[in-house]
C-alpha cells in the first residue's frame, strides 16, 4: 500500500525458484529487469553497481559475481562453492563464455534482452540458473560481469539448495547446452553416448542369450540386442545431445529407423570388403571401419535425424 509501483503475484502451491523467477519476468515491464532472491544473500542495493555496468559498456546483460575480488567474505561450505566452480566452468565449456559464477542470483537485463531468451526458459526450480545462461549464449548476447558482496547463510540459517540440484544442474547444462555447444564437445558427448549404447547391445545380447532356449536363432537374439542398443542411442541423444523435434516425433523417428539401418548396412559392407578385397583379419577390418561409422553416425544424427527445433514455451500462470 505505501508503494503502489509495486505489483504483488501470489500462486499455489510453490513451484519453485524457476518457475517464480519466470512468472515475475513474464510480467515485469521496466527497462532494466533483475532477479533478487528473497533471503537477503545478495544485498539489493547492488543493484546499482550492477545497472551502472550495464549502461557503461552497453551490455545486455550484467552478473553479479561472488568470486571476482572482494575486500571480505564470509567463509562456509568448501564443497558447496566447489559445486558452484565447477558447474560454471562446464557451462563454460557448453557456451564458449568465460564466466566466473554461472549460479549467481544476481542477473540484470535489459528489456529487449530479457524478451529473447524468455520464451525459452522452461525450468521450474534451481535448474533455472545455467538455463538462463545458455539462453543468454544461444542469443549472442553482450554479457559483462561485475564483483560483488556475498552473505551466504547455513542450512541451519534455512539454506534450501541440496546437492540434488546441483546434478540437476549438471543434467541442464547438457540438455540445455549440448545443441549448441561447439563442435568437439558434441563430438566427445557422442562418443559417449555411442559407448553406453555399444555396451548396452553387448550386455543385452548376453542376457538373451543366457536365457534363450537352446538352438535359438542366433539372429533373433542379434536383432533384438541391436533394436534396444537403437533405442538407447535414440533417448540419450534427445535427452542430453540433440534439440528434440517435439512437434514431428514420427517423422524423426522414421529418419532415426532409416539412419540406423543404414549406417549398420555400410559399416557391415565396409568390414566386408576390407577383408575379402584387401585381406585384413575381420577385427583389423572392423577397427578401420569403426571411426569412419562414427564420424557418419554423428553427421546423420545431428543434420539429418535431430533438426534444431525450438522448445515449446510454457507460459506459467498465477493462481491468485
Amino acid at each position: 500500500a505505501q508503494h503502489p509501483m509495486l505489483k504483488i503475484i501470489t500462486y499455489t502451491p510453490n513451484r519453485g525458484k524457476g518457475y517464480a523467477i519466470r512468472l515475475g519476468l513474464a510480467q515485469a515491464q521496466g527497462d532494466f529487469i533483475g532477479i533478487q532472491d528473497a533471503d537477503l544473500e545478495y544485498d539489493p542495493a547492488q543493484y546499482l553497481k550492477l545497472l551502472t555496468t550495464l549502461i557503461d559498456n552497453n551490455a545486455d546483460v550484467v552478473y553479479g559475481s561472488r568470486y571476482l575480488i572482494q575486500d571480505q567474505r564470509r567463509i562456509l561450505y568448501f564443497w558447496h562453492s566447489l559445486l558452484n566452480r565447477g558447474l560454471t566452468t562446464l557451462t563454460n565449456m557448453f557456451t564458449n563464455l568465460d564466466l566466473t559464477d554461472m549460479e549467481t542470483c544476481f542477473k540484470l537485463f535489459t528489456k529487449d534482452a530479457l524478451q529473447k531468451i524468455l520464451p525459452h526458459l522452461q525450468e521450474d526450480r534451481f535448474g533455472i540458473e545455467p538455463e538462463i545462461t545458455i539462453q543468454v549464449a544461444r542469443q549472442h548476447l553482450k554479457i559483462y560481469e561485475c564483483a560483488i558482496t556475498y552473505r551466504p547463510r547455513t542450512y541451519e540459517e534455512g539454506k534450501k539448495i541440496s546437492w540434488r540440484d546441483g546434478l540437476h544442474a549438471l543434467y541442464c547444462i547438457l540438455h540445455y547446452g549440448a545443441p549448441c555447444a561447439p563442435l568437439p564437445m558434441q563430438i566427445i558427448l557422442y562418443f559417449f553416448i555411442g559407448l553406453t549404447s555399444a555396451l548396452a547391445n553387448i550386455a543385452i545380447f548376453g542376457l538373451l542369450y543366457k536365457l534363450a532356449p537352446p538352438h535359438y536363432p542366433m539372429a533373433v537374439l542379434i536383432g533384438s540386442a541391436f533394436v534396444c542398443a537403437a533405442i538407447i542411442n535414440y533417448l540419450l541423444c534427445i535427452k542430453i545431445l540433440f534439440s528434440h523435434a517435439t512437434s514431428k516425433v514420427g517423422r524423426e523417428l522414421l529418419r532415426y529407423a532409416f539412419v540406423v539401418l543404414g549406417m549398420g548396412s555400410i559399416d557391415y559392407l565396409l568390414t566386408l570388403c576390407g577383408h575379402q578385397y584387401c585381406a585384413l583379419s575381420w577385427m583389423l577390418s572392423k577397427g578401420l571401419t569403426a571411426p569412419l561409422s562414427f564420424g557418419l553416425n554423428f553427421i546423420f544424427r545431428k543434420y539429418v535425424v535431430f533438426r534444431d527445433d525450438p522448445l515449446p514455451r510454457r507460459t506459467p500462470k498465477a493462481k491468485s
